[in-house]
């Protein structure tokens, strides 16, 4: 019994040794709060920076932008003023939507504004471009993203032509091509299929002189040589046909449009080897295998199908122009003829310098009857259209006048026309009173007016 006071006493100096230990272990384990930490010698726009830099590489996008918005507004000398932009910029790019891309494409190009001779200009002008690109359509669609996407990425080559993504731009910048003159090809075969020459030669004509790389470019070639030739314009026609074995040597019809030219007594051009190892590296690349499976559910995406795109060759840098539209091509009047305009062409056809695939089309230049149009099916090339100019000259047109025949001078298209349509003047050389020839009619009227109410 003397010895319990002892032994109680023992255990509880063995409990609190024990506990002791534990809250020092405990103490050990727990991670120390840097930020603050009186140690801490870190500016605190650094660590604004990598706590925002955190929270966007777990997925907290709203967080972190909060942080970088805070660094800019409060430090607007820091360091990391640049990167905090670009990082905002970035995590719009990366959260995607059509709203977080729109924020995307103005942060990238308040970048570019901001800081243009920082290294990371090039990257944000391709992203400004890969946001168009992302958001691009089908063919058939709204081709408002895909010309976008096609200025940005013409933009980054002109301005970065050595930056390490450029050859990634310019792949970009085919597919892009690619999507835009698919589009036009497909209202220009639309308007071929039903028959309106005139409406299928303003889509086809700007598609191959801008878009040389298109895959079908050689098919638009042939269908304008038939719409010309349908036309009786044989010597345009036979500019077209000429473009396809020179600039599409490998074409399907490279064998029927050396036919033709034969047909027409016309020379036969050389193939361009720069066209033949194009289309040779064109044909040797590697794409993807379309099955039916493949073609069914590409119907379901939304994004276009560019496996057909070029792999090589230069595409077009230059901006596009409204130098050669529908409107210029066709001209108004009571039945507009075909404007076959060889004002900057040599010789009588108007056909100009040809643009060979792989090389950018000059700016403002046009290719091999690009200045002309198809008559309709009931029309003459005459080389002027019936404008209203000529209809102005002529008297006013009424309906079922003929066209000015085979005539290929303007004035003396407009002179038949003028003696078709112009009133005969009188035999006294008098001119005849406008008055009396409304009174003469109007009698007449009554007249008839009453033979249809008496008989006799």
């Amino acid at each position: 019994m003397r010895r319990f006071p002892l032994l109680l006493m023992c255990a509880l100096m063995l409990v609190g040794a024990s506990r002791c230990s534990a809250q020092i272990i405990l103490h050990k384990k727990k991670k120390v709060d840097k930020s603050t930490d009186a140690t801490n010698t870190q500016e605190p726009d650094k660590q604004l920076y990598d706590k925002a830099m955190d929270d966007l590489k777990h997925g907290k996008h709203e967080m972190g932008r909060l942080a970088l918005q805070t660094l800019i507004n409060t430090y607007p000398d820091s360091e990391y003023l640049a990167k905090a932009k670009l990082a905002i910029a970035d995590s719009y790019y990366k959260e995607g939507g059509t709203a977080n891309i729109t924020q995307a494409i103005a942060g990238y190009k308040d970048f570019i504004v901001f800081f243009p001779f920082m290294p990371e200009a090039a990257y944000a002008q391709m992203q400004v471009a890969m946001c168009n690109y992302n958001e691009m359509p089908k063919a058939d669609r709204d081709n408002a993203h895909a010309k976008d996407a096609e200025a940005e990425f013409q933009t980054f080559l002109q301005k970065y032509p050595k930056d390490p993504l450029a050859p990634q731009a310019e792949q970009r910048l085919r597919e892009v091509q690619e999507v835009l003159a698919d589009g036009q090809f497909r209202i220009g075969y639309f308007y071929y299929v039903k028959g309106d020459r005139r409406a299928a030669a303003g889509r086809l004509i700007p598609l191959t002189k801008r878009y040389p790389l298109y895959s079908k470019t050689d098919n638009a070639l042939w269908m304008l040589g038939d719409i010309f030739e349908k036309s009786e314009r044989k010597d345009i026609a036979g500019g077209f046909y000429s473009q396809i074995v020179k600039n599409y040597p490998l074409s399907k019809y490279d064998d029927d449009a050396k036919a033709k030219l034969k047909a027409f007594g016309m020379p036969i051009p050389q193939p361009d080897p720069r066209a033949v190892e194009w289309m040779t590296a064109e044909q040797n690349a590697p794409r993807p295998h379309e099955t039916v499976p493949h073609r069914a559910f590409g119907m379901l995406k939304s994004s276009p199908d560019v496996h057909a795109a070029a792999t090589s060759g230069l595409p077009n840098l230059e901006p596009e122009t409204d130098n050669t539209s529908p409107t210029d091509i066709l001209t108004g009047g009571s039945r507009a003829t075909l404007t076959a305009n060889a004002g900057t062409g040599t010789g009588t056809t108007g056909i100009v310098a040809t643009v060979t695939p792989g090389e950018a089309a000059p700016a403002g230049g046009t290719a091999e009857g690009a200045d002309s149009a198809p008559a309709g099916d009931d029309t003459t090339a005459t080389g002027t259209a019936d404008s209203p100019s000529t209809s102005s000259a002529a008297g006013a047109p009424t309906e079922g006048t003929v066209a000015a025949g085979t005539a290929t001078d303007p004035n003396a298209a407009a002179t038949t026309d003028a003696a078709k349509t112009d009133p005969p003047a009188a035999t006294d050389g008098s001119k005849t009173d406008p008055q009396a020839t409304a009174n003469q009619k109007e009698s007449s009227s009554k007249k008839k007016g009453i033979k249809k109410l008496l008989p006799w």
